[in-house]
């Protein structure tokens, strides 16, 4: 035979593997595709697997190690789920106090001058002058000198002077104004034009709406205080999710502020109505926050734990490979094949997912390079479909077929 017969004929062979080769994929692909068409069958070892899932795969321990394939067991208890949502750190509406006046007056000192100033209970706040206040508290020292001057008179004398005392006291104490300052007057028998408006408790000024020497109105808003010993951690949670969440159900926070010092409250609040829009439901947090480190605004991450009602099959979710409009298993039998079988899936958690049917407890299943393993098993029914189609038997070598050419070929 002579060498450039020899060439052709090597090039010949050559070409009918691409051909093979291109034969194959393009089995490979139309087995592959009908997967979404095709109903599952039974799984038992031996039966075949479901119609449009890929056929049973071999693997020696030397293979499964090279591609990275380990193994699980079915489980059977609780799946323990977590919801997690981004929030942010927010004030205690119920320690919020507005501070106002009841009467009209001016600001004739204002001590607390800029927001963010944190103040003490008792603190003097502001010093107003109001000259209604003032005509009320001498009217208060006018009574209480009188009730003294008429004890001798008679008694309706005396129940007269009484009366004028005490409404001058309820007027006084109608406009907030403190009962030591109001005992001050009675005992000094001395008016102040001036009144010293004070803190209502510790916290921090959120708000300054006043300036020094400004005329205020009765019921004009002059500072917001919040007291932040406990506050809020408001996140949102999407609805698939609400009945995982509970009011009183601690959770845990996670702040970004303070990563790895975790912190946990219970759910104060759950909003009624559900977003329309995000479709997610407000959930509100209380923290303690006696060291002062929690500020509103900061951003945190709630994680909540929620135990499901029963013990369900389960598996790692890598065990699980969805093709879009079914799931896959792949469960290792007893001579060692590597069977995919269909699954119908119910809950699942971070790294857990139920399987509602399918699969029984103690069988072991694929858990990694699940993809792999799933490649190779569609390739399998492929190459096992192009078998009986017409052309595709396996060729017999035979001896007119030379060898490929070598080096001494010359």
């Amino acid at each position: 035979m002579t060498e450039s017969t020899t060439g052709m004929s090597w090039r010949g062979f050559i070409a009918a593997a691409a051909v093979l080769a291109a034969t194959a994929g393009v089995a490979w692909f139309a087995t592959r595709g009908s997967t979404d068409t095709a109903e599952s069958g039974g799984h038992a070892h031996g039966a075949g697997a479901p119609v449009g899932v890929g056929g049973p795969v071999m693997l020696d321990s030397a293979q499964a190690a090279r591609i990275g394939v380990t193994f699980a067991v079915a489980q059977r208890s609780p799946i323990v789920r977590e919801v997690r949502s981004v929030g942010q750190v927010a004030f205690d509406e119920t320690r919020v106090r507005t501070v106002s006046l009841k009467f009209d007056g001016w600001v004739e000192r204002l001590y607390v001058d800029f927001t963010g100033r944190a103040v003490r209970a008792g603190e003097p706040l502001l010093v107003t002058y109001a000259p209604m206040l003032a005509s009320a508290e001498e009217e208060l020292v006018l009574a209480h000198q009188l009730l003294r001057d008429v004890q001798g008179a008679d008694s309706a004398t005396r129940r007269g002077a009484e009366r004028m005392l005490i409404g001058a006291r309820e007027r006084l104490r109608n406009w907030d104004v403190p009962a030591e300052e109001i005992a001050r007057a009675e005992e000094s028998g001395e008016s102040r034009r001036t009144l010293e408006i004070r803190a209502p408790y510790d916290g921090v000024v959120i708000e300054k709406l006043v300036n020094e020497g400004q005329r205020v109105m009765a019921g004009d808003p002059l500072l917001r205080i919040a007291e932040l010993r406990r506050v809020w951690v408001e996140a949102e949670v999407f609805e698939q999710d609400v009945a995982l969440v509970r009011l009183g159900q601690r959770v845990t926070v996670e702040l970004d502020a303070f990563a790895g010092r975790p912190r946990s409250g219970p759910i104060v609040f759950l909003q009624p109505t559900v977003d329309p829009e995000t479709r997610t439901l407000r959930v509100r947090v209380e923290l303690d926050n006696a060291d002062g480190q929690l500020r509103p605004g900061m951003y945190a991450t709630i994680r909540v734990r929620a135990t499901g009602s029963g013990a369900v099959v389960h598996v790692p979710r890598s065990a699980v490979l969805s093709t879009g409009r079914r799931d896959i298993v792949f469960v290792r039998m007893d001579d060692g094949m590597l069977e995919p079988r269909q699954v119908v899936l119910g809950i699942a958690s971070d790294d857990r997912v139920e399987i509602r049917s399918g699969l029984a407890v103690g069988e072991t299943v694929v858990s990694s390079a699940t993809f792999l393993v799933d490649a190779e098993s569609n390739l399998g029914a492929a190459l096992g479909a192009m078998a009986g189609m017409p052309g595709m038997e396996a060729p017999t070598p035979s001896k007119s077929v030379p060898p490929p050419p070598s080096a001494h070929d010359h």
